[in-house]
C-alpha cells in the first residue's frame, strides 16, 4: 500500500510540476532557514557544556542599588575567593581571573620567544589561579595540570599558540617575554587544549597569580575590586541558601567594616542595598546583558527572536502548501470521486494525500541541506561563528528524519481531510467546485503570511535607522581620519620622541599618547569621587579616571567648554583634573573650575577644565562621569591626519615606526572603524533581519503568485462574460487584484501594532535611540503593497487582456 501511494504521489508531482516546484522552493528555503538558525541556537545555548563539572561551578557577581540605579558587576577584591573558600564548607574550591588591561600583562601583549628577537602581538591574556585549572578540569596537551600555574612567573598557553610558535615540539619549560621586558621570563608550565568556540572563556594565555600583587597590600584590601571570582560547590548543595549565606557573610562581615574603617557612608549603602549572586557558568553567555564584565556575550532575547522568526518562515512555506492544495481541489475532485466509487475509503484517501505531502517534505529537506551547505559559510561570516552540519551525529539524523515526517504531516493534514471529504456523486455530476469556495481559510492564511512579512520589514527598517543613527550621531569627538598605532609601549622612554617625530610629518595634524580611548578594547579605570572634604559625608560619584597627555583633546577634537587644557611643562598639572559635564552635574558643582575634588577618598585634585560630554561607551548606556589626569599611558599613539591620501601617510608612519621598533610589525586601526565595530552585533542583527524579511516575503509571494493563478483560472469564464458585457481591462484587473490588496492591507493593520510593541522593547536597550516615526510605517506599507500587487498583477493583467472568445467557445 505504501509503495503504491508513493508511486501515485510521484506521478501527481510530475503532473503538477508548477505547483510542486513552488511548494519545494518555499519549503526548502523555510527548512534551510530553520536548520541554520537551529544550528546557531544549539551553539549558543550549549555554551560551556564542555565543562564536565559545570553544574557545580558558579561565577560571583554583585548587585548594588545606588540612588535607584542598579549596578551589576563581577569585579571583587583579591581576597574574596579565598575568604569564601575558607568560610563555607559547601565551597570545595575557589579561583580568580583577572583580565583587565588596566594591569600589566592582562589583555594584549607583545611577546618574544626565548632565543628569538622578533616581537609579535597576541591578545587573550588573563591572570589565573592554579585552582582555576583544577575547577574547570582544563584538558592539557603538555604539562601537569595540577602544578602548571603553581610557580611564580609561570604561564599556560593554548594549543594553537604552542603550534604557532613551537611547531610540534613540547614547549613546557621554555620561556616567553612580554612587552620587551627581557629580565622577566615567563616559564611555560603547560599547554592546554583550545577553549571551544562556545565557551565564555576566550583565552590563549593564563598567567599565574602566584605571588602576584598589583600594588602594596592589594591582595588583602577589600576596597580594591579587580578580580572575577569563580566558586565550586559540593554536589547537592542548596544554591539559593548558600548564595544568601555567602552574600551576608562577605557584605556584612568584611565589606561593610572595610568601608566603615575609612569613614565612608558607602558602608550603609552596601549594607542595605547590595547583595551577591552565584551565577551558573552555563548562564554567563546568554544571561549577562546587564552585568558589567569583560566577556563577549550573547543575549537570550535574540535567541528567542531568531527562533520564532525561523519557525514563522517555515509556517509561511507550509501555508503555501495548504493553500495550493486546497486551491487545486477542483482539479482533483474527479480523482477523489472515482476512487471513492471504486471502493476507496476516507482513510485510504487521507493516507494517499498525506503520503504526497510527506514526500514533498522529504524532498524539500534534502534540498534544504544543500542550501544550508552552500550558505553556511556566509552565515558564519555574518554571525562570527564556525557552525557546521553534524552529518555524523545520530541525534541530528533522527531529528532530521523526524522533522521531515512531522512537517509533511502538519502541512498535509488539513488538505488531506478537506479533499477526502468530497461527495463522489456531486463531484461526478460536475456540481462541486469547492476549490473556489474555500477562500475563507486561504484568505486568513495569506493574511498571516503577510503579517509576518510586514513585521519583519518594519523591524528591518527600524533596526537600520537605529544603526545609522548610532554611526552618524554627533558623539562629541572626531573619529574620522584618526588612527591608533599599537605597541608603542615597547619604545619605553622614546615614545614621546616617536610622537614628536610623527607630528613633524606634514599630513599629521596632531598626535597623542594614551591607552584610554572612546572605543571598546582600550583601558578603563573606575573610581569613586567626592567634593573635597566630603568623602566621609556624601555618597560617592562613580566615574572613570583616564590618563592622557596634553595633545589628547586636540587630537580627538574634544571641546573644552571651560577652563584650560593640561600643559606639558606645568608641574602643578600633576595635581589637576579635567572633568566632563556629567561629573560636574553629579557633583553638584556650579562654576567648577578652581574647585577641588577627591578621588578614591584620599587624593585631591584641582579642576582646571570642563570637557563637553562625549560618548565613550556604547549608545546602550548614557554618558557617565569621566575625569582626565595628566600622564603617559604608552601602549597606543593616536594620530590625526589632514589628508585624503591615507596610503602615503601610512607609508611615512611605518617608516618612522620601523626606525623605533624594527622587531615588531606596524599595527594600526582607524578610529571610525573601531567605533563601528562596537556595534557589530547590531549590524549583524540588521543583516540577519533583512535576510529573513527577504526570505519571508519571497516565500509568501511564491504562494500568492500560484494562488492568484488558480483564482484567475477559476474565474476566467466570469471575466470573459464581464468583458463581453462591456467591462474594461482596468475593471477586470481591479476585480482580480482587489481581494488580494485588501488582504495585504489587513495584514498591515495587524503587523503595525505588533511591530511597534516589539521594536519599542528592542530600542529600550539603547540610551540613545531613534523615534518610531510614521515614515517607517508608510514606507513599509508601500513596500509590502507594492510587492503584493506586483505578485498578483501578472495573472490579473494576463486575464484582463485575454480574448474572451477563447474561454466562452465551449459554452
Amino acid at each position: 500500500m505504501l509503495i503504491n501511494n508513493l508511486k501515485i504521489a510521484w506521478r501527481n508531482l510530475l503532473k503538477n510540476k508548477g505547483t510542486a516546484v513552488i511548494n519545494l522552493i518555499g519549503l526548502s528555503i523555510g527548512i534551510a532557514a530553520c536548520l541554520i538558525i537551529g544550528l546557531y541556537i544549539h551553539h549558543e545555548v550549549n555554551y560551556d557544556q564542555n565543562v564536565q563539572n559545570r553544574d557545580n561551578l558558579f561565577r560571583l557577581y554583585g548587585v548594588l542599588n545606588e540612588d535607584g540605579k542598579i549596578r551589576k558587576g563581577t569585579s571583587f577584591s583579591a581576597n574574596t575567593a579565598s575568604t569564601i573558600d575558607k568560610d563555607f564548607q559547601e565551597i570545595t574550591n575557589a579561583a580568580r581571573l583577572m583580565d583587565s588591561p588596566l594591569f600589566y600583562g592582562a589583555g594584549g601583549n607583545e611577546i618574544r620567544v626565548e632565543g628569538t628577537t622578533k616581537q609579535f602581538h597576541e591578545d587573550g591574556f588573563t591572570y589565573a589561579d592554579q585552582s582555576f585549572l583544577d575547577m574547570f578540569e582544563i584538558p592539557m596537551v603538555y604539562g601537569d595540570r595540577s602544578s602548571a600555574l603553581s610557580r611564580p612567573f609561570s604561564i599556560v598557553i593554548s594549543q594553537k599558540i604552542a603550534e604557532k610558535y613551537f611547531g610540534s615540539e613540547n614547549p613546557v619549560g621554555k620561556s616567553i617575554y612580554l612587552n620587551g621586558r627581557d629580565t622577566i621570563p615567563y616559564s611555560i608550565g603547560g599547554v592546554m587544549e583550545n577553549f571551544p568556540s562556545n565557551s565564555h572563556l576566550e583565552y590563549d594565555f593564563l598567567i599565574t597569580l602566584t605571588e602576584v600583587e598589583f600594588g602594596a597590600g592589594e591582595q588583602t584590601r577589600w576596597l580594591q575590586s579587580n578580580y572575577d571570582t569563580y566558586l565550586e560547590v559540593a554536589p547537592g548543595t542548596d544554591i539559593a541558601q548558600l548564595q544568601k549565606k555567602v552574600s551576608d557573610d562577605i557584605i556584612i562581615e568584611y565589606m561593610v567594616p572595610a568601608f566603615e574603617a575609612v569613614g565612608s557612608v558607602m558602608a550603609n549603602t552596601i549594607k542595605d542595598q547590595a547583595y551577591l549572586v552565584m551565577q551558573p557558568i552555563s548562564d554567563i553567555h546568554l544571561y549577562s546583558g546587564d552585568i558589567s564584565d569583560r566577556q563577549a556575550r550573547g543575549d537570550i532575547k535574540y535567541i528567542w527572536m531568531f527562533g520564532i522568526v525561523a519557525i514563522f518562515i517555515l509556517l509561511i512555506a507550509a501555508i503555501n502548501f495548504i493553500n495550493l492544495s486546497t486551491a487545486q481541489s477542483a482539479n482533483r475532485a474527479k480523482e477523489v470521486g472515482l476512487r471513492k466509487v471504486l471502493g476507496s475509503g476516507k482513510g485510504n484517501l487521507i493516507g494517499q494525500f498525506l503520503t504526497e505531502s510527506i514526500l514533498v517534505s522529504f524532498i524539500a529537506f534534502v534540498l534544504a541541506l544543500l542550501l544550508v551547505q552552500g550558505s553556511l559559510s556566509f552565515f558564519n561570516t555574518l554571525a562570527g561563528k564556525s557552525l557546521a552540519l553534524p552529518y555524523t551525529s545520530t541525534n541530528f539524523i533522527l531529528i532530521f528524519l523526524g522533522s521531515a515526517l512531522v512537517i509533511g504531516f502538519i502541512a498535509g493534514i488539513y488538505p488531506s481531510f478537506y479533499l477526502s471529504a468530497f461527495n463522489p456523486i456531486k463531484v461526478l455530476k460536475g456540481k462541486l467546485r469547492l476549490g473556489s469556495k474555500s477562500g475563507g481559510l486561504r484568505s486568513s492564511l495569506v493574511v498571516f503570511q503577510f503579517t509576518i512579512s510586514a513585521t519583519l520589514i518594519i523591524g528591518t527598517l527600524i533596526i537600520n535607522n537605529q544603526l545609522n543613527f548610532i554611526l552618524n550621531k554627533e558623539v562629541g569627538f572626531e573619529k574620522d581620519q584618526v588612527l591608533q598605532i599599537y605597541g608603542t609601549n615597547l619604545m619605553g622612554q622614546q615614545v614621546e620622541t616617536f610622537k614628536n617625530e610623527i607630528k613633524s610629518i606634514s599630513a599629521v595634524a596632531d598626535a597623542s599618547i594614551s591607552d584610554y580611548l572612546p572605543i571598546e578594547g582600550t583601558k578603563r579605570n573606575g573610581n569613586s569621587f567626592w567634593n573635597e572634604g566630603k568623602a566621609q559625608v556624601d555618597e560617592r560619584v562613580a566615574g572613570q579616571a583616564w590618563v592622557i597627555d596634553e595633545d589628547y583633546l586636540n587630537t580627538l577634537g574634544m571641546e573644552l567648554i571651560e577652563g584650560r587644557n593640561f600643559m606639558k611643562d606645568r608641574a602643578s598639572d600633576g595635581q589637576s583634573v579635567i572633568i566632563n559635564q556629567t561629573m560636574a552635574q553629579q557633583l553638584n558643582l556650579e562654576n567648577p573650575v578652581g574647585k577641588k575634588i577627591t578621588r578614591g577618598g584620599n587624593q585631591t585634585y584641582e579642576i582646571i577644565g570642563i570637557v563637553k560630554d562625549f560618548n565613550f561607551q556604547s549608545f546602550r548606556q548614557v554618558v557617565e562621569p569621566l575625569s582626565f589626569f595628566a600622564g603617559i599611558s604608552p601602549s597606543i599613539v593616536s594620530v590625526k591626519v589632514n589628508t585624503e591620501n591615507i596610503a602615503s601617510v601610512l607609508q611615512q608612519l611605518e617608516a618612522v615606526w620601523t626606525k623605533f621598533n624594527p622587531d615588531l610589525d606596524f599595527r594600526y586601526d582607524f578610529m571610525d572603524q573601531s567605533f563601528a565595530a562596537m556595534y557589530d552585533n547590531v549590524s549583524r542583527i540588521r543583516t540577519i533581519f533583512t535576510s529573513f524579511a527577504v526570505l519571508a516575503i519571497f516565500i509568501a509571494c511564491l504562494g500568492l503568485f500560484a494562488l492568484s493563478a488558480f483564482v484567475v483560472e477559476q474565474r476566467s469564464k466570469e471575466m470573459s462574460i464581464r468583458k463581453v458585457l462591456g467591462a474594461t481591462t482596468e475593471d477586470i484587473f481591479g476585480i482580480l487584484t482587489r481581494n488580494f490588496v485588501v488582504l495585504v492591507l489587513f495584514s498591515l493593520v495587524i503587523a503595525i501594532p505588533i511591530s511597534v510593541y516589539l521594536m519599542q522593547k528592542w530600542l529600550q536597550d539603547f540610551a540613545y535611540r531613534v523615534d518610531l516615526n510614521w515614515q517607517v510605517f508608510v514606507l513599509s506599507a508601500l513596500i509590502i503593497l507594492g510587492i503584493g500587487l506586483l505578485t498578483v498583477s501578472y495573472h490579473a493583467l494576463r486575464s484582463s487582456l485575454a480574448n474572451p472568445i477563447r474561454n466562452l467557445r465551449n459554452e
